[in-house]
């Protein structure tokens, strides 16, 4: 089938590279789906562009009577090159800005992280944002704009870090004043303090109570001699324990304490892993994302982009991240996510 040079999808491989794994088809069944994901998404591309159903569709406007300060937001508007790539008008590719855009909306601000984005319906306790649309297709786009898929990670028998290319990812809305705010997503996660966080202390000194039985009480472990506080310390909260004791180890171990819990934000990357497919018994073919697995920021064998880290996806490990929640709109408010391979935004500088 021709296809016009200028059309977004013209220059599309869809160059997929999946893992044999077991219970999973060959590569030569994983290129052929692939494509036809693919190509439906481009179909989908052409009928809209020429009949005008791409057209940017109205944002909704929130409801329910919440509080001015806690209002859902609006998400800015797309940038005119823009053209759906699925009937619900969620997913857009720009080929000229070498973009794909998302439009989404938050639905967690407070709690731990597995997603950065989920598709709808999925994992939204554990996400902070939704996405009314497949992850296939978000897959398609990404291909189209000329990313390389490689593999998720992999946790057995030896840990390997997922692989392909790096996708930088901008959130996008606008404020409670209507002005336009944008940021790396990675802004938008920290490091979880809901663990415990230990200290070395070879001893307790008179006159700290380790007895405590609350939640931002000292606790010590006997057998490894460490001081042990669960949680965020707070700058009160330090500053009322180190004046129990003025024993250098002790004071050591009350700063170290407050320095492990202190906001950090996630510094890994996103890459394009690629997700895979599943046959059923029954014959049909599942692309795995579609349960959750859009964009994580722990480690799934099934994500479409991961991070680039060792990230745990075990609730009794303990997740890594959390969401930083005073960064992140109320729940509700429509953001438009930008998905931008480094290879289209290194291509947009050298023009």
């Amino acid at each position: 089938m021709g296809r016009s040079p200028s059309h977004p999808c013209a220059a599309s491989p869809f160059p997929l590279q999946p893992q044999r794994q077991r219970g999973f088809h060959s590569p030569s069944r994983y290129h052929r789906v692939a494509f036809l994901i693919s190509l439906a998404a481009c179909l989908w591309l052409m009928i809209s562009s020429e009949f005008g159903l791409a057209q940017t569709p109205a944002p909704s406007k929130p409801a329910g009577p919440d509080p001015p300060s806690l209002s859902p937001t609006v998400a800015p508007p797309l940038p005119d090159a823009a053209v759906a790539l699925n009937p619900e008008g969620t997913i857009y590719l720009d080929r000229s800005g070498g973009k794909l855009y998302l439009r989404t909306k938050v639905c967690l601000r407070d709690g731990v992280l597995e997603m950065l984005i989920c598709p709808r319906q999925t994992k939204e306790h554990e996400s902070i944002l939704s996405l009314d649309g497949k992850a296939q297709i978000v897959h398609a786009g990404l291909l189209a704009l000329g990313a390389h898929p490689g593999h998720p990670a992999k946790i057995a028998p030896e840990y390997e870090p997922a692989a392909g290319d790096r996708i930088d990812i901008y959130v996008n809305w606008l404020d409670a004043d209507g002005k336009p705010q944008r940021r790396r997503a990675q802004e938008w996660v920290r490091h979880s303090a809901a663990r415990y966080f230990e200290a070395p202390l070879p001893r307790v000194p008179d006159g700290v109570d380790i007895t405590g039985k609350g939640p931002d009480d000292l606790k010590y472990d006997d057998d490894a001699h460490n001081l042990i506080f669960y949680g965020r310390m707070t700058p009160e909260k330090k500053k009322e324990l180190l004046s129990l004791n003025a024993d250098p180890a002790y004071q050591r171990a009350i700063q170290s304490l407050f320095e492990q819990g202190m906001e950090k934000g996630m510094d890994a990357e996103f890459i394009f892993a690629g997700s895979r497919f599943h046959r059923r018994q029954d014959g049909t073919e599942v692309y795995m994302a579609e349960g959750g697995s859009l964009v994580c920021v722990a480690n799934f064998g099934d994500a479409t982009i991961d991070v680039n880290i060792q990230s745990t996806s075990s609730n009794e490990a303990g997740l890594l991240f959390e969401p930083w929640t005073e960064r992140i709109p109320p729940v509700g408010s429509e953001v438009l996510v930008e998905l931008i391979p480094a290879k289209s935004l290194k291509k947009k500088m050298d023009e």
